[in-house]
């Protein structure tokens, strides 16, 4: 029987918690401040003072804190208790005005305090005691990730004060901090703050355990609108047509969350979300879209109010703000970021209208519970340090998938969640790949958290302790830890000793603690002996799995894995392992015929039978979950690339997904295919390589033609770019051609309706690669008149693969212009080093003009820059990313650990081509 494996684990309630309220627990660089030049503020101190590093309590007051300022963490000794914020954000300028007054506690006596400030020009500063008495600072900026020192002209005593500031900054012009920016003739300020951008507006404790309540008033133009954390209390003419806006007291929020968007959005306003059982009070649901555009949120605010009653049912606790506000922003550098109760997100993501395309529908509802879920991990409960980002990230990635299968239990989401976990072990596959939980102790790394390890590998780990143990054991344990922890923040440690007294099962914490602090995928051999008649056991050795080629070293890496088979006896068993090598009795004692070796799929681990078990198991793939074929897919071709599955035994899997039932295994070998294509297969191999992927899913194509199901139209979506693109067929480029030339309008009039969004991206590169050079000019001229942001995100993408020299000049140009947005720069050079036809030439490009490619594309993308060259595979190309990031990468900041992964994935490559070769040799003729 086909199950899908959450549904019905969603019967129940996710977590079972106790009606009760909220927890109670609630080098130097001068930034150009005026405060350098005010006589009062002077940093000069006796050297014995200079000297000092730290102080033992009940020091005199002259002691001063630690003088060396601090790469990662601030002193956790100095906290803010509440701010007072007063800004003046006219969209119409380039810089704006802020003042700002912070409630801190101090624990011991000290003449300084670090803060985050980065690129302020601080006019004045000052501390102000309990007594009244104000003691003149100086603000200067020591490092350039925005650690700030504040010089008292005396030492403070321990205990409370106020820190008043007035200052002013510029706009930032690139989706960082508080960016400006321009559409269609209007000009929006909005704030991206995630991770460690809130420092570029607002001086302050700009780290997540830094919680602390808001009180924000905003002077904007008249008539513009203001989006905050709370609801707006009043609004008053302050002269000059500019009006204050005053926002209610938010609850105890981290700087990243913080939300200020200013400028003429629609706004579209909604009926209160009911109150409930959980809930005594309505949420006042708004939406927001630049000017024009409020009309293509409809879907997105239909949905809210279900998706908040599944949250809240499920959790057993209230949506924890006072409104909820979906914001489309007109640019944004992230796909969506869950600012407390203004939800913001990237426009294309949401703006889809009355009736998306199944693809565009699906990733709006994606992205929509992730950050739903995020108003419970992440806001209300926070992680003290970026090190422990899973817990909020990995998390609400886990919850995504539980609340869809609630909103629509037959719409694949459970897949779609394993497809998910699955990618990660790619990248933690790498011998430079990162544990889930490591230490972070510069702010330029802090970044490089924000992967797939952390998203999708906290998915799979947390969705494998959930199968395992069961919803009534581990589901509680975890609405304890938010309950516990509401308003406040908890880190790895703390999670664990909840959900350790929660469910008094240790191996629970111990699974946990082995996978979240340790890196790399287990890899389990598994193997069945059948000598002793009657007393048949399977035997599993794990290891950490290397492909070849890896530089991982051979060593005892074990972890606690729960594992569990299904054999022809009929019945699924399951055990911890703790040890390098176990043995479990078979149910019955009789030698089986086959072996699953990770039932339901649900494991987070590979695994590899000897050859004539996986050969029994492959002839019963038809047989086996959807989400247990997946794992059998990703086990095969992991196998394959460690060089221990027969590349014919991989084809026979491959040839299998295509015939199963469900979209995601259909889809599971398709990147592995591009792959071979574009790194083994060589011009005298190509038709056959080419004949096999069009033979091998031309029939899947004509099934789903014409179906009106939104999985069968996805997959034939996802199957057309993959013909034209991969495979090459002709006729197929030609259909998406067309397409692509009727719904620009290129050569006639346009037909709106002659493309769907799920088409843009392949349709679009079709007809840039075979329409003629004109039909790029074309392209350009469609893109500055079509207001549609899905639209302008693929055309660049499209634009970049180019097939033609004679466009090269054109699309250097255009990508380095204000005619296209620097996250559409990023995909467009993206997509142009991806191209095999001119890949020589636009690498050249990019290394000759790498400075200028850094300062268009969005500040927090640049440490990600080496894996523009992620599909080399040559030496000498590796020699020249080496070479480009020793001359460039101090402009990247935290670009270390792309380019290791880049250098390693170059590494492997190399190391595969015999075996990539000599498998497209295996293909029929």
């Amino acid at each position: 029987m086909r199950k899908i494996i959450l549904r019905c684990l969603l019967a129940a309630p996710l977590f079972a918690l106790a009606a009760c309220g909220p927890s109670e627990q609630a080098a130097d660089k001068t930034a150009g401040s005026a405060a350098d030049q005010k006589p009062a503020a002077t940093e000069q101190k006796p050297a014995a003072q200079q000297a000092a590093t730290g102080q033992a309590a009940g020091a005199a007051p002259q002691m001063i804190a630690a003088t060396k300022a601090p790469a990662g963490r601030l002193p956790q000794d100095t906290r803010p208790k509440a701010y007072r914020v007063d800004l003046v954000l006219d969209p119409r300028k380039d810089d704006f005005t802020g003042k700002v007054e912070i409630d801190i506690q101090m624990d011991k006596p000290s003449d300084r305090i670090w803060i985050h400030g980065k690129n302020l020009n601080m006019k004045s500063i000052s501390a102000v005691l309990p007594d009244g008495k104000v003691v003149p600072a100086k603000y200067k900026e020591v490092l350039d990730s925005g650690v700030a020192r504040v010089l008292f002209d005396q030492a403070l005593p321990a205990g409370p004060f106020t820190l008043k500031m007035d200052y002013s900054a510029a706009y930032d012009r690139n989706l960082a901090g508080l960016f400006k920016v321009e559409e269609k003739g209007n000009a929006y300020v909005l704030a991206k703050s995630e991770s460690i951008q809130a420092r570029k507006y607002l001086p302050s404790f700009d780290e997540p355990g830094m919680k602390a309540t808001f009180d924000i008033s905003l002077t904007i133009p008249k008539g513009d609108v203001a989006i905050g954390n709370a609801p707006e209390l009043k609004r008053e003419a302050v002269g000059d047509d500019m009006e204050k806006v005053t926002f209610a007291t938010t609850r105890p929020l981290s700087t990243y969350l913080l939300s200020l968007s200013v400028g003429p959005f629609d706004v579209v306003e909604r009926p209160a979300i009911p109150a409930n059982k959980y809930r005594s009070e309505p949420i006042p649901l708004r939406g927001f879209a630049r000017k024009g555009r409020g009309k293509d949120l409809s879907y997105i605010l239909d949905i809210t109010p279900r998706l908040v009653q599944i949250f809240e049912q499920q959790l057993q606790r209230p949506y924890p703000f006072k409104k909820l506000d979906i914001v489309a922003a007109p640019q944004w550098p992230s796909g969506a970021t869950e600012l407390a109760a203004a939800i913001t997100y990237r426009e294309q993501a949401i703006l889809v209208g009355d009736k998306p395309a199944p693809g565009a529908r699906l990733r709006l509802l994606d992205v929509h519970s992730h950050e739903m879920s995020h108003m419970w991990f992440g806001d209300l409960v926070t992680p003290p340090w970026w090190d422990d980002l899973w817990l909020k990230e990995g998390f609400a990635t886990w919850g995504t998938p539980l609340a869809l299968t609630t909103f629509e239990p037959n719409g694949g989401h459970d897949l779609n969640a394993a497809v998910g976990a699955i990618s990660a072990m790619r990248l933690d596959s790498l011998a430079s790949t990162r544990a889930i939980r490591e230490p972070v102790t510069d702010n330029n790394n802090i970044r490089n958290a924000y992967d797939a390890i952390t998203y999708s590998k906290s998915l799979g780990v947390i969705h494998m302790v959930d199968q395992y143990f069961g919803p009534k054991v581990f589901r509680p344990a975890v609405g304890r830890y938010i309950e516990t922890f509401a308003d406040g923040v908890a880190d790895s440690p703390a999670f664990y000793k909840v959900i350790g007294e929660q469910t008094n099962t240790p191996e629970l914490t111990e699974t946990f603690r082995s996978f979240v602090e340790q890196k790399g995928v287990p890899q389990l051999d598994v193997a069945v002996d059948c000598t002793n008649k009657g007393k048949a056991e399977v035997q599993v050795t794990q290891s950490r799995y290397k492909p070849l080629g890896s530089p991982i070293p051979d060593g005892d890496q074990k972890w606690s894995i729960p594992f569990c088979f299904s054999s022809d006896s009929g019945v699924q068993q399951c055990q911890i392992l703790t040890d390098r090598v176990q043995k479990i009795a078979v149910n019955g004692g009789e030698c089986p015929q086959w072996i699953m070796p990770n039932a339901k799929g649900s494991g987070y681990y590979r695994w590899t039978l000897p050859e004539p078990l996986w050969q029994s198991l492959v002839e019963r793939f038809a047989t086996f979950d959807p989400t247990e074929q997946l794992s059998i897919i990703d086990s095969a071709f992991a196998g394959f690339e460690a060089g221990k599955l027969p590349a014919a035994l991989l084809l026979q899997v491959v040839d299998k997904s295509a015939h199963a039932d469900k979209r995601q295994v259909i889809q599971a070998p398709l990147r592995y295919l591009s792959k071979y294509r574009h790194n083994y297969v060589d011009a005298k191999q190509e038709a056959r390589f080419l004949k096999f992927a069009r033979d091998l899913y031309q029939p899947v194509l004509q099934k789903t033609a014409g179906s009106s199901d939104s999985e069968d139209m996805l997959l034939h979506s996802q199957l057309l770019g993959f013909m034209a693109l991969v495979a090459g067929d002709p006729d197929v480029r030609k259909q998406l051609a067309d397409k692509a030339i009727a719904f620009t309008g290129y050569q006639g009039k346009r037909d709106e309706n002659a493309l769907d969004s799920d088409l843009f991206d392949a349709a679009l590169t079709v007809a840039v690669q075979d329409a003629g050079d004109d039909f790029l000019q074309h392209l350009i001229k469609v893109r500055e008149e079509l207001d549609d942001p899905r639209f302008d995100s693929a055309s660049a993408n499209a634009i970049g693969a180019s097939r033609s020299a004679a466009q090269l000049d054109t699309i250097h140009k255009l990508a380095l212009s204000d005619d296209v947005g620097s996250r559409e720069a990023f995909g467009l050079i993206r997509e142009s080093i991806d191209e095999p036809a001119l890949r020589a030439q636009n690498w050249q490009w990019l290394q000759q003009n790498f400075p200028a490619v850094l300062a268009k594309i969005p500040a927090q993308w640049r440490r990600a820059t080496p894996a523009f060259a992620r599909s080399f595979c040559s030496q000498d190309k590796l020699d020249d990313v080496q070479k480009l990031f020793r001359q460039y990468g101090d402009q990247a900041p935290g670009y270390q650990r792309s380019l290791a992964q880049t250098e390693e994935q170059i590494h492997l490559c190399m190391a595969l081509r015999d075996k990539g070769v000599a498998l497209i040799g295996f293909l029929p003729q």
